[in-house]
């Protein structure tokens, strides 16, 4: 099926399946990071697990910058941050933290949630508590990279919307 994307040219896509789902095929993999599952077994007592977008996108890094002060520098003994990329394409310790969390955070860049969307695809039934950064702060919402904006300006940004969810741990 050709359709139109949002930048006015085409391109081929796949059509979602009647269950309303994306299909998507990963390659199976033997490699295993051992650091990053002793950082997952390090951190499974925290009470919140957090899930962050990473988009590249000024939205996503936003959303990453605010999960990284949340969790090193305003909240560390409560929250731990998972690796999206290992707790969503391997059955790792880092799927475990998400998938036992008490408390389940996700920092989505925008409305799209990737982040939470993702893990959902991979653990059945979850359900993060979803917060939608780009809401927390304000900017010129016609902006999209993070070439278009001061990178001072994209950590108060993070600085700024961290502050807020810490204040809702």
């Amino acid at each position: 099926m050709t359709t139109k994307t949002c930048c006015g040219t085409t391109s081929e896509t796949q059509t979602k399946s009647d269950s309303g789902y994306e299909i998507v095929r990963l390659e199976k993999t033997d490699k295993y990071c051992a650091l990053c599952d002793q950082y997952a077994e390090k951190h499974q007592t925290k009470p919140v697990v957090v899930l962050s977008c990473d988009g590249a996108c000024l939205r996503g890094e936003v959303a990453r910058q605010a999960a990284n002060e949340l969790c090193y520098s305003l909240a560390p003994e409560k929250t731990v941050r998972i690796c999206l990329g290992a707790a969503f394409t391997k059955e790792t310790s880092q799927r475990q933290l998400v998938r036992n969390a008490p408390r389940l955070i996700s920092l989505e860049g925008c409305y799209i949630n990737c982040a939470s969307r993702m893990m959902g695809g991979v653990i059945e039934g979850l359900e993060p508590e979803v917060i939608n950064v780009d809401q927390l702060y304000d900017f010129d919402r016609k902006l999209f990279g993070t070439d278009e904006m001061l990178d001072e300006e994209i950590k108060a940004h993070g600085r700024g919307a961290a502050r807020q969810i810490a204040a809702r741990l």
